[in-house]
């Protein structure tokens, strides 16, 4: 499976031949729109709009947009620094030690960042990380076969490509609570591979 930066690196130079636009042409564009070329919804959906360009490359466009900007990526902790405020913070140690187990499952495993969750991935993601409900810490796992047999394991309902979930409470010790989805983790990350 191709790498995020070579799918990229696939879309743009495939761009001019799918919307009649180079990437830099459509990046003059976005400039000359008077659109705010960091708020990257405002630019898609501007893409989308008015000139019905397909999702993934309204994404790469609005992303080459802000970057052009001056935007630069946050890392995963900066990430999970934006998630974990107020009310959460508490749920912070308990995020980062499953975030720790889930990513020694393997020299592959990798944790990325997003803005509702922190996402570990394989070949494709087999882990997400966010807070929960009623102060809870949600683990999502994508199992692609029979998962494990686990009390706590409950189908996922619309969250970060999991297919089954565990809400953790939030009051739980941290490294005991992730040692405890080693098993999940390990089943999760194996058949994502």
């Amino acid at each position: 499976m191709p790498e995020p930066q070579e799918m990229t690196a696939a879309l743009v130079a495939s761009m001019a031949e799918r919307t009649g636009r180079t990437l830099d042409e459509w990046l003059d564009l976005v400039a000359a729109s008077g659109i705010d070329p960091l708020d990257q919804v405002a630019v898609r959906r501007w893409l989308k709009d008015v000139h019905g360009v397909p999702q993934n490359t309204q994404w790469a466009i609005g992303f080459a947009a802000a970057e052009r900007a001056g935007w630069t990526m946050p890392t995963p902790e900066q990430f999970a620094d934006a998630l974990f405020v107020g009310a959460k913070a508490a749920l912070r140690p308990l995020h980062d030690a499953v975030v720790r187990v889930a990513a020694t499952q393997g020299e592959d495993a990798e944790v990325q960042g997003r803005g509702t969750y922190t996402p570990i991935i394989r070949k494709t993601q087999f882990a997400a990380v966010a807070p929960g409900p009623r102060g809870t810490l949600r683990v999502g796992l994508r199992y692609r076969a029979t998962p494990p047999t686990d009390e706590r394991l409950a189908p996922a309902k619309g969250f970060a490509q999991a297919t089954h979930w565990v809400h953790v409470p939030g009051d739980a010790d941290p490294q005991q609570a992730a040692d405890s989805l080693a098993d999940l983790l390990a089943a999760a990350y194996e058949q994502n591979g």
